[in-house]
């Protein structure tokens, strides 16, 4: 007999700096997760936040950190979900100070919070002259008005935190699927250069990123295909299975209710099959990963 393959849960909090903050709250309490994840950088934000971080030297991480910390933390903790975050922006270690902060407003103790830092490459850029790839010129031509010059990281930072017992993870400029896969190259002992599954672990944060867009945002064309209760928007969740041998992938997108067993679900071929408020989109197929992408929208 096999033994049982080892499953994680990962959910999305966030697609944007702006994102609603309710389904993160849905995901923590009942969508029986091992991460949550919030991904709310982009190159815009990430710019605003270094001129926040110009004004002051405790800001430069994400605006919504606080209500977002606030409002997960209680049942993120109770059900031992970890959190993982690019909320840092230009500013990982202070928000690790902001977010002690908020844990012990909160009474919650003994969580551990670690940064990853390393992503701003501004100071290195202004001291190198460097040419300019994309267009003419160098560095120095630009240094005088350069907002923010950032790297982006891999998982490997974010795993290495998990590894040192970490329950929050907070970093600056990230590839935002490597926010999902460290999760999982930490709890499945991953290597670094095992190139199928990472392929497929990114490729699970790839759609996990998009946050409600594979819920039914893209789904959806108002005016022409609706759907109902789109303002109570579920966000995904991922149930990743280590295989044994050889495994599907299915990718699903749910934006009213959960299924009653989570994970579970039939392995069709149809393209875009539609039926009672779901969206599911068509299996692929691959070795040593399964992953089962959902919306966890009960009331």
């Amino acid at each position: 007999m096999m033994p049982a393959m080892r499953t994680i849960r990962i959910g999305a909090g966030a697609g944007y700096s702006g994102d609603r903050i309710e389904p993160a709250v849905e995901l923590a309490a009942r969508g029986g997760l091992d991460y949550l994840v919030f991904e709310c950088l982009a190159e815009r934000t990430i710019a605003l936040a270094q001129e926040a971080l110009r004004r002051d030297p405790e800001a430069g991480f994400d605006p919504l950190l606080a209500a977002r910390f606030r409002a997960v933390l209680r049942p993120c903790v109770a059900n031992k979900v970890k959190v993982v975050t690019n909320m840092g922006a230009a500013n990982p270690a202070g928000a690790v100070r902001a977010a002690v902060a908020i844990a012990r407003d909160m009474g919650l103790s003994g969580l551990k919070i670690a940064a990853v830092t390393g992503d701003d490459v501004a100071d290195a850029l202004r001291s190198r002259d460097l040419p300019l790839i994309e267009t003419q010129g160098r560095v120095a031509d630009v240094a005088p008005r350069m907002v923010s010059a950032n790297a982006y990281l891999g998982a490997e930072p974010i795993v290495s935190a998990l590894a040192g017992g970490a329950d929050i993870v907070i970093t600056g400029r990230v590839s935002d699927p490597a926010l999902f896969l460290a999760p999982l190259m930490h709890a499945f002992s991953w290597r670094a250069d095992d190139w199928d599954r990472l392929g497929k672990g990114t490729l699970v944060g790839h759609l996990l990123e998009c946050a409600g867009q594979i819920t039914g945002g893209y789904f959806v064309d108002p005016g022409y295909k609706q759907a109902p209760d789109l303002a109570r928007l579920g966000f995904p969740l991922a149930e990743v299975a280590e295989a044994m041998r050889r495994a599907s992938a299915i990718a699903e997108a749910e934006f009213l209710d959960a299924r009653a067993n989570p994970g579970g679900g039939e392995e069709r071929g149809e393209q875009n099959e539609e039926r009672e408020g779901m969206h599911r989109c068509a299996p692929f197929q691959g070795e040593g990963a399964r992953a089962n992408v959902g919306a966890d929208r009960r009331r």
